[in-house]
């Protein structure tokens, strides 16, 4: 090894921040780094089972535990004894987190403040205090560009565990990537918590759409710019017009619509109706067809009925959904939708199953019409594999350099994938 072993949970913006840890604590073999998501109980679920395997498998690492669930449940971490530190998302960007503990004093114990490093994450101004360099497992970079949410969900925990929004400085953002195209990746992702928030912090006010203007005037060489999750209500007419007529941004949105029902998204104090998400994708795919659409949709919110799930099932093919993110709700304390109504659990496991499958079906249905169709294609793990430019993954004939793009036409489909015929 070379380096401590990180295993992330969650979103890209997690992706991105774990590879700067990697960088901030470079040759601590002996470090098992848990970098953990809150946006459900399942996910600090399946981190807590994590840190129990971490133990078992290294007896004698290191373990630290941060991310969003440590941010705001830092004392069910620090009860852990497999846990030898808890830091949070403002001190994982600091190298003086991951610096081994004093030693032990004559009583066996060391300072409890030593152990939690945790500070009021709504006192944070700043943001992306390291911008990474490179990604050891990656074929493309993520770039945080904005952290943090003004908004108030009330499902929602992520605002706790990671502040108010703030933006990067563009400048700061094109020096990144120009960088990070000079070590040869050839796609870069946008990553934050509410990226279509980019900006009103920053003097004038720039918009998303105005940085990624700006990116791709001052890094030609870029040859794929793909975004990260948006909020289709903060798609101004600037971002529409580069998502759909620029081509080296990418044709795939993943957006954040979360039901089909009106009455659940006012419940949810989600700031779109039903239709306007509708007219949105409708709008979208009638100025660039090739655009595949991706969604975030939680099954079970509380008070949901059966008739407002069937409107969140209809919207699968309402907005030709292909990348679905399926959430079944879990209640996250401290947030007014777990003082509300809840649905059965047995219902909820039911409503994403069926959600589940219909977005499969869509999906297989979209990956067939795409045979006999030559796609653009990132190579990315061994050279056997990659994603077109629709984000459709893509098995290729033979190995290739991982960070390629390679032109091929599409002979089939075959377990969720794309197989490939190069052509000559």
């Amino acid at each position: 090894m070379d380096g401590p072993d990180i295993l992330t949970f969650g979103c890209r913006l997690n992706i991105a921040e774990s590879e700067t840890m990697r960088q901030l604590a470079a040759g601590q073999d002996d470090l098992v780094i848990i970098n953990s998501c809150a946006v459900t109980g399942e996910a600090v679920r399946q981190a807590r089972q994590a840190i129990r395997r971490a133990r078992r498998e290294r007896p004698d690492a290191r373990i630290v535990v941060t991310g969003c669930a440590a941010q705001t449940d830092p004392a069910m971490f620090a009860a852990m004894p497999e846990v030898d530190r808890v830091i949070g998302n403002r001190e994982k960007m600091d190298a003086a987190s991951f610096v081994p503990p004093p030693p032990l004093d004559t009583n066996g114990t060391r300072d409890g403040t030593e152990r939690v490093r945790v500070s009021d994450i709504m006192a944070v101004r700043d943001t992306a205090p390291h911008l990474v360099s490179g990604f050891a497992d990656h074929a493309r970079a993520f770039v945080e560009v904005q952290n943090g949410c003004d908004h108030r969900c009330t499902f929602c925990i992520i605002p706790y565990g990671r502040g108010n929004s703030r933006s990067v400085p563009a400048g700061a953002v094109i020096e990144r990537i120009a960088a990070l195209v000079d070590e040869g990746y050839r796609e870069v992702v946008l990553t934050g918590v509410d990226v279509t928030s980019y900006g009103p912090d920053l003097p004038g006010s720039p918009s998303l759409g105005q940085l990624v203007e700006r990116i791709l005037t001052h890094v030609p060489s870029l040859p794929r710019l793909r975004l990260s999750s948006l909020d289709s209500v903060e798609i101004d007419d600037r971002l529409f017009a580069l998502i759909t007529q620029e081509a080296r941004v990418m044709p795939h949105l993943h957006l954040s619509l979360q039901s089909g029902d009106d009455m659940i998204l006012k419940r949810m104090k989600r700031r779109h109706s039903r239709a306007e998400a509708v007219r949105v994708v409708d709008r979208l795919l009638a100025a660039r067809p090739a655009i595949s659409i991706g969604a975030d949709i939680i099954a079970g919110f509380p008070t949901e009925t059966e008739a407002m799930f069937a409107r969140s099932l209809a919207l699968v093919a309402d907005c030709q959904i292909v990348h679905g993110h399926i959430f079944p709700y879990s209640p996250r304390s401290g947030t007014p939708a777990a003082r509300m109504p809840q649905v059965d659990p047995a219902t909820i496991k039911d409503r994403a199953a069926r959600l589940r499958a219909a977005c499969a079906e869509r999906r297989n249905i979209w990956l067939g019409s795409l045979v006999g169709t030559e796609q653009s294609v990132l190579v990315e793990g061994k050279g056997l594999m990659g994603h077109a430019e629709n984000f459709a993954p893509v098995r290729l004939a033979r190995p290739h350099e991982r960070g390629k793009i390679m032109r091929v036409a599409i002979a089939g489909v075959e377990n969720g994938a794309l197989i490939a015929q190069e052509t000559a």
